[in-house]
C-alpha cells in the first residue's frame, strides 16, 4: 500500500509557527494535501507532549499512532549548539522514536542540556556525536538524521556553522546515521554529486510552520508497505530500500530560499561562478554574500553534475498548487481568496492536492479549471517550468511564461563596475 509521509513539521509551541498548529489542523491539512503519515514534531516540549499523549491512539503494537484518520510517527527536530575546532556549530537533527516511553527517557536526558519549555525545537548544548551516542544508549532503533542539510545556517553542511562531511559532524557515531534531509534548496541530484552520500538515504520533508497546503507536504516521501509500522519505516530507511521507498517529492531547488548566493538587502542574486568572480562579496555594498546551497555543493562535490548512483531513490519535482495558481494568475497575495477558491475547487474535485499535482490528466483538469491553470499544473509535473532562483532568505519564483533575465560579467575589473543582479 502506498503511503505519503512528511516527517518534519512543527506545532504552535515552536517559534515562528502558526498559533493554530495542533492535531486537528495538522490532520485536516494532511487530508487536504493527500498525506498519510505525519511526524508529530516538538515532542520535547512538555505541553505539546501532554497533548500528544492524551489524543494520539496507538495502532496496535506498530509504533505508529493515529488521530482523525491520519497516521503519526513520534518525530522531533532538535538543535545541537557547541564549539568545535575554533568554530561554533549549530546543527539541526530529526529524531524518530517508536514509543512515548522512549520519548520520556530522551527528554530526561535533553533537559540537562537545554530548556525544553522554551521552544518546540530546543537548543541543546552538546555535540552532535554525543547526542547520538546518548540516544543509542536508550534504543538502537532511534532514527536520527540531519535536517535541511545544506542551508547556510543550522545545517550539517551549512557554510556558517556546519561541517564539510558527515564524518566531521557525527565522528564515531556516523555508523548510526542512515539518512539526510535534502531541504528545499537542494534536491537528490545535487546530493548525488557527493560520493560519500551514496549509502545515505535522502529524505524530503516540508519543515512546515503551518498546516496550509502550500506548506505542509510541499516536500514528502512515498513508500510502499505491506503493513505500516515504525520498524518498517526504520528498516526501509536504514537499508535504503528502493523497492519500499518509491520516490521523494521535491520542489525545484531554485524555489528554496537559499539556492543561489546573494545579498537580500541589495537585491543581489548570483550563481556560483559569478559569486566566485566577485570573491563572494556583494557588488553593491561590498558585504559578504550569503553563500547559496548550489555554490556550497560545488565546493564539496567530487562528481560532475548529472551523475546518478546505481542504488538511487527517484524523485519527482512539484510545486504547491496555491503557488501554481498564484503565479499563473498574477495574484501575489499569500492568502488571496480568489486563489484559495480555485485551489479548493480543484482539491475538492480530485479529493487531495497530491491527486491534482501527481495524477490528474489535462482533460480532467479542464473540467474543473481553465486552460492556463491546467497547462501550468502539467508543466510543473513534467519539469518544464523555469525559476528565478531563491537567495539569502528570499523564495524563488516560477516563471511559466517569458524569459528569465540574466546579466553576465564581461572583463569585470572592480565591484563598482557591476550595476545589477544576476538571477
Amino acid at each position: 500500500m502506498k503511503y505519503i509521509a512528511d516527517f518534519h513539521l512543527h506545532s504552535s509551541y515552536s517559534r515562528a509557527t502558526s498559533k493554530n498548529l495542533n492535531l486537528d489542523t495538522l490532520s485536516e491539512g494532511a487530508k487536504i494535501k493527500g498525506l498519510d503519515i505525519l511526524g508529530t514534531g516538538d515532542w520535547t516540549h512538555p505541553l505539546w507532549l501532554k497533548e500528544l499523549k492524551e489524543k494520539l491512539e496507538p495502532v496496535d503494537d506498530t509504533g505508529i499512532f493515529s488521530y482523525n484518520g491520519i497516521h503519526f510517527t513520534l518525530a522531533v527536530e532538535v538543535a545541537t549548539l557547541y564549539y568545535f575546532e575554533n568554530k561554533y556549530r549549530h546543527i539541526h537533527h530529526n529524531i524518530h522514536v517508536s514509543s512515548f516511553d522512549i520519548v520520556d527517557q530522551i527528554n530526561d536526558i535533553f533537559s540537562k542540556f537545554g530548556n525544553l519549555s522554551a521552544d518546540g525545537r530546543p537548543i541543546l548544548k552538546l555535540s552532535s556525536a554525543e547526542m547520538v551516542e546518548r540516544l543509542m544508549g536508550i534504543d538502537k532503533k532511534i532514527l536520527i538524521y540531519p535536517n535541511h542539510a545544506w542551508t547556510p545556517w543550522r545545517a550539517v553542511f551549512g557554510k556558517m556553522g556546519g561541517f564539510n562531511s558527515l564524518e566531521e559532524c557525527y565522528q564515531d557515531q556516523l555508523k548510526n546515521i542512515f539518512a539526510l534531509e535534502t531541504g528545499l534548496s537542494s534536491d537528490p541530484e545535487m546530493n548525488w554529486r557527493l560520493s560519500k552520500l551514496d549509502d545515505i538515504t535522502l529524505l524530503s520533508n516540508s519543515d512546515a510552520h503551518s498546516a496550509n497546503p502550500w506548506r505542509i507536504g510541499r516536500e514528502a516521501n512515498v513508500f510502499d508497505f505491506k503493513k505500516l509500522s515504525y520498524d518498517e519505516i526504520f528498516d526501509t530507511i536504514k537499508k535504503k530500500d528502493n523497492k519500499r521507498f518509491l520516490y521523494t517529492i521535491e520542489v525545484d531547488p531554485n524555489y528554496g530560499k537559499y539556492h543561489f548566493s546573494g545579498h537580500r538587502d541589495c537585491n543581489i542574486s548570483l550563481g556560483p561562478k559569478d559569486a566566485i568572480k566577485l570573491n563572494n562579496k556583494c557588488p553593491k555594498c561590498g558585504k559578504k554574500l550569503t553563500m547559496g546551497v548550489l555554490q556550497r555543493v560545488e565546493e564539496l562535490a567530487d562528481r560532475e553534475e548529472g551523475y546518478v548512483p546505481k542504488n538511487h531513490i527517484p524523485f519527482k519535482s512539484l510545486l504547491p498548487l496555491y503557488e501554481v495558481i498564484s503565479f499563473v494568475t498574477g495574484v501575489s497575495a499569500l492568502y488571496s481568496k480568489k486563489v484559495i477558491a480555485e485551489q479548493d475547487k480543484l482539491i475538492g474535485h480530485f479529493e487531495s492536492e497530491m491527486n491534482v499535482l501527481l495524477d490528474a490528466g489535462k482533460e480532467e483538469l479542464l473540467k474543473v479549471t481553465n486552460d492556463k491553470i491546467a497547462d501550468a499544473i502539467i508543466k510543473v509535473r513534467e519539469g518544464k517550468v523555469k525559476f528565478e532562483a531563491g537567495y539569502d532568505g528570499v523564495y524563488g519564483k516560477p516563471v511559466f511564461d517569458g524569459v528569465i533575465k540574466k546579466k553576465t560579467f564581461i572583463d569585470q575589473k572592480s565591484l563598482s563596475d557591476f550595476k545589477g543582479s544576476v538571477v
